[in-house]
């Protein structure tokens, strides 16, 4: 498939907010290639080079490619910069002056999508002495042989802001129509999602062999199998009801989830994050753990990492854990601060899955190889039909300083990539008043007046994730809780994800001074949840859900949640209901 073509298809999804219409766009597109460059085109399509969990990222500099624009049409890099200035998107930048090039262009060069990918990919694995040249020179000859439209697509991939706004959600659904004539084959794509987290390959398998072929993924070692969520729940007495009378009680554990990879036999261990980046550099002290105290040839095991003085048997709160994620100082910090993984599951050992096999069947699985359990341990946990001993362990686990229980039905499943009542957290926060924290969205921010005015930076647009639409909708607006230098390190960030156009997955009436692509994730507390015509959360008759007196409470961008760990419209909606009863009850 010719890019030109792909990038006209880009255009069309960019010109639409409408959800339907983005499927249709994509089933199309996707339905014209070819199986031997379908997993390109849809990693092109996400604006990757590959899943997240094989690290291949480009992001080149924003001066690299103002460079290469002014190399590939005669112009100097200040015109380029000043358009840049005026325009606020350097890929409609660089369609205007390859519309207008002083150069002769490169007609006779027609790009397919694996000559973008393939060049790009290269691009992105340059490195050593003078790569930065060389990376300006190969974008600068994609752009000298595109044309204006091929252009912005090729320019905003470079930088990593492609900004279609397609979720996982929508490219599977659009992957079902495309190969199957309708949409319902979705829960069958997403099941398949769900346990290999590489959408180009579930567009592979689909156009080579059908649904079949995607019935038949398993579950594989160093594929990362996206994490099993949690409900919630207010009471242990509700709690029970939903796991027929008896369950695990777990103590929840407030640090790095961590999913890890273990083959014995090529002495290879692999550190997955909650979004699926691979972690193993940061946590040596886990890797050897990993082969020295799993008993077994090979497996896949979670649980959260989490700093713990075995001294004093006291937990190290999450903003110090955290540090502990890092590229620089590993093997200082690692002494420094060695941490703990509380191993709660098992997905697979010896060869075989296990997600299929009851909960208490994994967890006997997992006691009987984790012997040793020295770094790696066994999540704490009590056997339970009494709401009474729910309640008491609870309280026991607050005082301890974790943040809560996990409930664990005992015939469940592992469901990975879904949030299910199998799994449901407790947390202090739901026998009372809103005290809980959210995880939400930044969408856009406000500039700063006043006091503020030095920073140019006033607050935060922030939203919920709803999943059943894939889109995010607006819950609050965030202007406390800030230090200057949060300010200043937000602004910085946003900056270079910032638009003067909503994306098309958010779902907003109110504006800020500047959008952003839906990707960084902050804490946020509030008095109470309340609703409100000014937001989009759960919206109905006019009327959403919106945050009373919101502040800030983590350090700031949570680097370990992608957008769509953000809380959810139904969490939020679940919450508002809790809160009613809290209030009626007392």
């Amino acid at each position: 498939m010719l890019f030109k073509d792909t990038a006209s298809y880009y255009e069309k999804l960019e010109g639409t907010s409408s959800r339907l219409e983005m499927i249709d766009i994509l089933s199309e597109l996707l339905s014209k290639s070819s199986s031997d460059e379908i997993k390109h085109l849809i990693y092109l399509t996400q604006g990757v080079l590959s899943p997240s969990f094989e690290g291949i990222v480009i992001g080149m500099a924003e001066s690299f490619a103002e460079q290469a624009i002014a190399a590939a049409t005669g112009y100097s890099k200040d015109s380029v910069i000043d358009a840049y200035k005026r325009s606020g998107d350097l890929g409609t930048t660089a369609e205007s002056f390859c519309a207008k090039s002083k150069l002769k262009r490169i007609n006779s060069k027609r790009f397919e999508v694996n000559d973008i990918y393939e060049s790009m990919h290269r691009i992105a694995k340059t490195g050593g002495t003078g790569s930065q040249e060389l990376k300006i020179r190969m974008l600068m000859e994609m752009l000298s042989a595109s044309s204006p439209l091929e252009a912005r697509y090729i320019t905003r991939f470079a930088l990593g802001r492609l900004r279609l706004g397609l979720g996982d959600a929508t490219i599977l659904e659009a992957l079902s129509k495309a190969f199957t004539g309708s949409r319902d084959s979705k829960p069958v794509l997403e099941n398949a999602y769900n346990i290999c987290s590489d959408l180009g390959r579930i567009g592979e398998i689909i156009s080579k062999d059908g649904i079949k072929g995607i019935e038949a993924i398993e579950v594989g070692l160093f594929s990362p199998i996206r994490p099993a969520l949690a409900e919630r729940l207010p009471t242990a007495e509700e709690i029970l009801e939903k796991t027929h009378g008896e369950c695990a009680i777990e103590s929840k554990y407030d640090g790095l989830r961590q999913q890890i990879h273990m083959d014995r036999k090529r002495k290879k261990v692999e550190i997955y994050s909650r979004n699926l980046e691979v972690l193993t550099p940061m946590f040596p002290e886990v890797v050897k753990a990993a082969l020295d105290e799993i008993d077994a040839d090979s497996a896949i095991i979670e649980g959260e990492a989490i700093g713990y003085n075995e001294s004093t048997d006291q937990f190290l709160p999450f903003q110090e854990t955290i540090q502990r994620k890092r590229k620089h100082g590993v093997e200082e910090m690692s002494r420094e601060m060695p941490l703990t993984l509380f191993s709660f599951d098992i997905m697979y050992l010896n060869g075989k899955e296990t997600m299929t096999r009851p909960y208490h069947e994994r967890r006997k699985l997992l006691e009987s190889v984790l012997k040793k359990r020295r770094m790696i341990r066994l999540s704490d946990r009590i056997v339970t039909k009494d709401p009474k001993k729910i309640d008491e362990y609870f309280n026991n686990v607050i005082e301890d300083g974790l943040e809560g229980i996990m409930a664990k039905e005992l015939n469940s499943k592992y469901i990975a990539g879904a949030r299910k009542f199998s799994w449901i957290k407790l947390k202090r926060s739901y026998k009372g008043e809103l005290s809980d924290t959210l995880d939400l969205v930044i969408l856009g921010y406000y500039l700063g007046k006043g006091l503020r005015a030095e920073f140019k930076f006033g607050g935060l647009l922030a939203g919920v994730y709803n999943e059943k639409d894939d889109v995010f909708e607006t819950i609050t607006r965030i202007g406390t809780g800030f230090s200057e230098a949060q300010m200043k390190s937000l602004k910085k960030a946003l900056d270079e994800i910032k638009s003067k156009h909503r994306p098309a997955r958010v779902n907003a009436v109110v504006e800020p001074d500047f959008w952003v692509d839906p990707k960084f994730i902050v804490t946020v507390r509030a008095d109470e949840i309340t609703q409100s015509s000014m937001h989009t959360c759960g919206i109905n008759n006019g009327k959403g859900y919106a945050l009373r007196f919101p502040r800030l409470v983590s350090d700031g961008i949570r680097e370990d949640k992608s957008a769509e760990d953000a809380t959810t419209t139904k969490e939020v909606i679940e919450m508002f209901e809790m809160q009613r009863k809290s209030k009626l009850s007392g």
